[in-house]
C-alpha cells in the first residue's frame, strides 16, 4: 500500500469517529431543545439545533434568531481556498480546530481534453497550487491534489454523512445534503471563523417541504425533481429556509440522485436542502468504503429523520409544502439566464418556434458532467442513450463535452465501459474539474457575440457564466436528455416523442434508458490517488507570498469604522434586474487572479447593468463629466479622493455563487453600503463579514427615488441596533431632498463587525 492511498484512507475512516461523536452530541443538545421548543421537530430542525453551541442559552425564533453552531467540517475549493488561507493567516492561529480539507477543482481551464488541460494547469498553477499545498499542511488541513475531482463529489465519496454539519466555501456544499448532510455554502470569513475554533452564526431557516411519492420512470431522473421545484419556488423563494425531501418517494432515490437535488437547491436561495437518512445511502456509503457507519446510523436513525408527526401531517410543520408524484414527473428543461425557467420537454418545441423568445434551435454545444450529475448512474443512462446511437450508425451531431465528477468515478466508467460508449458517439472527455460550469472554458472564438444555444446538465445558467458571452443561452436538463439532444442537434427534440433517422435512412425513435446501477457492481476504481495528508507538526512549514506576485497578495485587516455618518456619498451603480455574483465579480478569464485581491478587483462590477447607462459595467464619475466609463476605474478615483460610494441593487440581489470576492472587492475599492430591495442569503452575510453594510429599503418602491447624480446619507449609524429602522437622506442633483427608511438583519454581534472593521478584527 503507497503513502498516498494509505492517507486517503485514514481520511475515510476518521469520519466513523468523527460520526459518532456527533450524534451523541446530537443526542444531548436535542434533549434540551424538545424541552424548551415542546414540539415535533422537523430534520433540520434535530441537525442544526443538534449542532448548538449553546442550546440552553439559544435564542430559537425561527427567521429571526441567529443560532451559534458548531460544524464538524469545512471545505474549501481553491479558488476561495486562496483567500481563505489568506485571511487564516490574519488570525494568528497555528493549527485549525475543525477538520478541514482543499480541493484543487477550479483553476483547471477546459480547452482540449482532460490529460492535457490538466497538464497545462499544474504549469500554468503551480504557484498557486504550491500556496495552497503548503498553508495546508502548515495549519493542518487535507489536500486534494488537481484533477482528484470536483469538491463536492469528493466530498459525497469520503467525508459526508447523514446528520454532519459542513460549511463550505462553494454555494453548492449542499451537494452533500444526498447522504443526509447539512451542508451549507458561505463565504471564506464565515469558514475562517469556524477553523479559528469560534461557532458559526446562521439565520434559523424557514422550514420548506418537498413531499415525494410514487417512483421515477422511464426518461424521467433525479434532474427534474429539482427543476421541477425551482419552477415552483424560483430563485428566490427559498432564501433563508432549509428545504427537505420528505414522503415515501424519497427512498426510491439513489443518494448521488439525492445529491443531484440538494445540490441545485443553491439556485432557490436555499440555505440547504436534505434527505432523511435511508437504505439508499447506506448502499452509497459502503461502495465507498464506509461499510462501518451504516449500524451507527441504523442505531441512531432517530435523529436522521423527521419525527414522525411531521411527516405524516407536514403542512402542520413547515412554512410551505410543495406535494410532487414521482410517477407522474415528466422531464424538464430549464432556461435560458435563470434555473427557474422551467417546463416540461413537451412544451419545449413550442417555445422554440415562438420567435418572441429569440431561441435559437440549432445547439452549438451539448455538455454533461459537472458537480450536480457526473455520478456513476448519470454517467450509465447518458451512455445507454448514446449506445443506442452507435448501434444505428449515427454519431453526435455537434460538440459533445463530459466531464466527469472525480477520478473515482472517471476510473470506475472507464473500466464499465461507460466512457467508451460516450466516446464512440463523440463525446470529449474532460479533466475532472469544474471547467465550463464555472466559465473556465477556452471555447471557440465563432461564438463570440452571436446568439446561440448550449444544452448542460449543470447547475447554473446566467448570462456569461459558461463561456463569458452574454449572448449564448443555456438549457439545463438531465445528462440523459442533454445526450440525446447532442445526437438530434435540436433544442426543440424530444427523445419520449420524436424521431431520428439512422445510417441506413431508418426512422428511429430512442428507448427510455433503463435503471442503471447506483453503484458499480465491481466496486470503484480509485485511479490515480490525489490526497496529501497533512503531517502532525506542521509548524516548521513555511508559506511564502512573493510580494511581485500577480496570483496572491497577503491581506491586510479593513480599518475600522470611525464613529461617523455615511454623508454626501455618491452612488456607484444602481444595479437593474438580475445582479447575480456572477455579475458583480465576474470569474473565467479572471479566476487567475482569484488570490491577488488587488488585482483582481479590476473586474468589479463589469458584468452588472446599471441603471444609468447602457453598457454593462459602467458609470459615471459624479466629479469628473459625464463620459461612461469602467465602474471599478471610477470607484479607485474615489477611494483615491477619500470618498466612500454606495451601491443601490434590485430584487435578490448577489445571487448566486458564494463567490466572496463579490464582498472584497467593494470593500478594497472603498465601498461603504449596498442598499437592494432584497439579498441573497450568502451575499448578505458576506457583506456584513467585510464591514460593509448591507440594507434593504423600507418600501421597495423607494428604490425608483434614486437617480444617477444622486448622494446618499445613512444617518443615525451609533445608535443602530437590531430591528430598527436606519435613516437614509437622498441629496438629489436639483437640492431637494427625500427621506426614507432602511431596515437590516443585523445581530448585536454583527453589529460589531461592522464597528470593527470585518468580522476577522473582532476575533479575540
Amino acid at each position: 500500500m503507497n503513502e498516498r492511498r494509505r492517507a486517503t484512507e485514514m481520511a475515510i475512516e476518521s469520519t466513523h469517529e468523527m460520526a459518532a461523536a456527533t450524534y451523541e452530541r446530537m443526542t444531548g443538545n436535542l434533549t434540551i431543545a424538545r424541552r424548551r421548543l415542546n414540539r415535533a421537530l422537523t430534520l433540520a430542525d434535530k441537525i442544526l439545533l443538534g449542532h448548538l453551541d449553546d442550546p440552553e442559552g439559544q435564542e430559537l425564533r425561527p427567521g429571526e434568531s441567529y443560532l451559534m453552531l458548531r460544524p464538524d467540517r469545512v471545505v474549501f475549493q481553491d479558488v476561495l481556498g486562496q483567500t481563505g488561507m489568506l485571511q487564516f493567516m490574519q488570525t494568528g492561529r497555528q493549527k485549525t480546530a475543525v477538520p478541514a480539507t482543499i480541493h484543487c477543482d477550479h483553476l483547471i481551464r477546459a480547452r482540449t481534453e482532460g490529460t492535457q488541460d490538466l497538464t497545462d494547469s499544474l504549469s500554468e498553477n503551480e504557484e498557486v497550487y504550491h500556496f495552497l499545498r503548503s498553508a495546508a499542511a502548515k495549519f493542518g488541513l487535507g489536500f486534494w491534489e488537481p484533477g482528484a475531482g470536483i469538491i463536492h463529489q469528493v466530498v459525497l465519496e469520503n467525508y459526508a454523512f447523514p446528520g454532519e454539519l459542513i460549511i463550505g466555501t462553494d454555494s453548492h456544499t449542499p451537494n452533500a445534503g444526498g447522504l443526509g448532510a447539512c451542508a451549507v455554502g458561505v463565504g471564506g470569513a464565515d469558514a475562517v471563523e469556524v477553523l479559528a475554533g469560534l461557532p458559526w452564526e446562521l439565520l434559523y431557516p424557514r422550514r420548506i417541504a418537498v413531499y415525494l411519492t410514487g417512483e421515477l420512470n422511464g426518461w424521467t431522473a433525479p434532474k427534474d425533481v429539482i427543476l421541477y421545484v425551482a419552477g415552483q419556488l424560483t430563485v428566490a423563494g427559498a432564501t433563508n429556509a432549509v428545504v427537505e425531501y420528505i414522503g415515501p418517494g424519497a427512498c426510491t432515490i439513489s443518494a448521488t440522485g439525492k445529491a443531484t437535488i440538494t445540490n441545485m437547491g443553491a439556485e432557490l436561495g436555499a440555505t440547504t436542502s436534505i434527505f432523511p437518512a435511508d437504505p439508499r445511502m447506506a448502499v452509497y456509503l459502503a461502495a465507498t468504503g464506509r461499510a462501518d457507519l451504516v449500524p451507527l446510523i441504523a442505531q441512531f436513525h432517530h435523529l436522521l429523520e423527521p419525527d414522525h408527526e411531521v411527516e405524516a401531517t407536514p403542512e402542520r410543520f413547515y412554512d410551505r409544502v410543495v406535494r410532487l408524484d414521482l410517477s407522474t414527473l415528466e422531464p424538464h428543461i430549464v432556461g435560458p439566464h435563470s434555473p427557474d425557467r422551467a417546463r416540461p420537454i413537451s412544451k419545449l418545441a413550442a417555445e422554440v418556434r415562438d420567435p418572441a423568445n429569440g431561441f435559437v434551435d440549432q445547439i452549438a454545444t451539448a455538455l454533461i458532467g459537472s458537480c450536480t450529475n457526473s455520478s456513476y448512474e448519470d454517467m450509465s443512462r447518458a451512455a445507454a442513450v448514446a449506445a443506442q446511437s452507435t448501434a444505428r450508425g449515427i454519431h453526435a451531431v455537434v460538440p459533445f463535452l463530459a466531464t466527469p465528477g472525480s477520478e473515482q468515478v472517471r476510473a470506475t466508467i472507464e473500466r464499465d465501459g461507460q466512457l467508451q460508449s460516450l466516446s464512440e458517439v463523440g463525446a470529449i472527455v474532460l479533466a475532472n474539474a469544474c471547467g465550463p460550469c464555472i466559465g473556465q472554458w477556452d471555447r471557440a472564438p465563432e461564438s463570440s457575440g452571436v446568439p446561440n444555444t448550449i444544452v448542460t446538465s449543470y447547475n447554473r445558467n446566467f448570462p456569461r457564466r459558461n463561456d463569458g458571452q452574454p449572448t449564448t443561452m443555456n438549457f439545463i436538463g438531465s445528462p440523459e436528455i442533454v445526450t440525446a439532444m447532442a445526437i438530434a442537434g435540436r433544442l426543440s427534440f424530444n427523445p419520449l416523442a420524436d424521431t431520428l433517422t439512422d445510417s441506413a435512412g431508418k426512422p428511429f425513435r430512442f428507448e427510455p434508458p433503463g435503471p442503471a446501477p447506483e453503484v458499480p457492481a465491481g466496486g470503484f476504481e480509485s485511479g490515480h490517488e490525489a490526497y496529501v495528508a497533512p503531517p502532525q507538526d506542521g509548524s516548521r512549514i513555511v508559506v511564502q507570498v512573493d510580494p511581485r506576485s500577480e496570483r496572491l497578495q497577503l491581506m491586510k485587516p479593513w480599518s475600522a469604522w470611525d464613529g461617523r455618518d455615511l454623508l454626501d456619498m455618491p452612488v456607484l451603480i444602481k444595479a437593474r434586474g438580475k445582479t447575480t455574483t456572477d455579475h458583480i465579480s465576474p470569474a473565467g478569464w479572471w479566476l487567475r487572479y482569484r488570490g491577488h485581491l488587488d488585482r483582481f478587483s479590476d473586474n468589479m462590477f463589469s458584468g452588472a447593468t446599471n441603471a444609468f447607462c447602457e453598457q454593462p459595467g459602467t458609470g459615471i464619475d459624479l466629479y469628473n463629466g459625464d463620459t461612461p466609463e469602467a465602474l471599478a476605474k471610477i470607484a479607485r478615483r474615489y477611494r483615491a479622493g477619500g470618498i466612500k460610494w454606495v451601491v443601490i441593487g434590485d430584487q435578490n440581489y448577489g445571487e448566486g455563487s458564494s463567490r466572496e470576492h463579490a464582498a472584497l472587492s467593494p470593500r478594497l475599492l472603498g465601498g461603504a453600503a449596498v442598499i437592494a430591495r432584497s439579498f441573497a442569503r450568502i451575499h448578505e452575510s458576506n457583506l456584513k463579514k467585510q464591514g460593509l453594510l448591507a440594507l434593504t429599503f423600507d418600501n421597495a418602491s423607494d428604490y425608483d427615488l434614486i437617480e444617477s447624480h444622486d448622494r446618499v446619507a445613512l444617518l443615525g449609524l451609533d445608535a443602530m441596533k437590531p430591528g430598527a429602522r436606519l435613516e437614509c437622506r437622498i441629496l438629489h442633483a436639483d437640492g431637494s431632498t427625500d427621506l426614507i427608511n432602511l431596515k437590516h438583519t443585523y445581530s448585536t454581534s454583527q453589529l460589531h463587525w461592522f464597528r470593527k472593521g470585518s468580522a476577522l478584527n473582532s476575533l479575540p
